[in-house]
């Protein structure tokens, strides 16, 4: 996807997003339900203006944020390498926020439902997209599996992403399944998000030490 494509369409989804918070405005309770806990009770409240008005005014900062970001890094021709699946992810990331918005939204208006088993398969989507970009991710310094390992050494990136994009898929459709297991699911995705994060660091260190020992024998 373009950069020019994915802003459009950012733009037009921050808009419905907002332009929907401003048509329920009357309908909406001046303390809004915000945050459900794992049991998918409300324990979070806030006032109608940021129940309103938080979550695009958030996702328009990240995007800004996200546009920025290839044009400082150090490596940046490493980013144009893989710019069009990163600008997709931008759009998906941001239209997961606004799937967020409008659940709440739709909440707030009387019409109940169990916040996880609605958000647990989109957020299974997202994890499943990260994965695929993790897979293509060139060596950068602000997208992908950054650690002092990853980034001093383009094998043991390589190595790390292709290992983090299999978690992070299978953390997915793994998140999409807890959205039928009951109250567990919350705490399933939990674990296999947990294992996604923290497996790929301890590999790229153990990578890293091996090639570092392999290199020295060499020399």
């Amino acid at each position: 996807m373009s950069t020019r494509t994915a802003l459009f369409v950012i733009i037009l989804l921050i808009a419905v997003a907002t332009l929907s918070g401003l048509v329920l405005w009357e309908r909406l309770p001046e303390r809004m339900a915000s945050h459900w806990n794992a049991a998918d009770q409300v324990d979070g409240y806030t006032s109608r203006f940021w129940g309103v008005f938080l979550m695009p005014l958030i996702s328009l900062g990240m995007t800004a944020l996200f546009l920025v970001i290839p044009l400082i890094d150090p490596l940046r021709e490493n980013i144009a390498r893989f710019r069009g699946v990163f600008n997709t992810f931008i759009v998906i990331l941001i239209a997961f926020m606004l799937y967020v918005h409008f659940l709440t939204l739709a909440y707030n208006v009387g019409i109940h439902f169990a916040m996880s088993r609605m958000m647990l398969p989109a957020m299974g989507g997202l994890l499943f997209f990260i994965g695929e970009l993790i897979r293509q991710a060139k060596r950068n310094w602000f997208i992908g599996i950054r650690t002092p390992w990853t980034l001093s050494d383009d094998r043991v990136w390589g190595e790390t992403h292709r290992l983090g994009s299999l978690l992070f898929k299978g953390a997915g459709v793994l998140t999409v399944v807890s959205a039928f297991i009951g109250a567990a699911g919350m705490w399933l995705m939990m674990g296999v998000l947990l294992i996604a994060v923290f497996v790929p660091i301890v590999y790229s260190y153990l990578l890293f030490e091996r090639y570092r020992k392999e290199d020295s024998l060499t020399e």
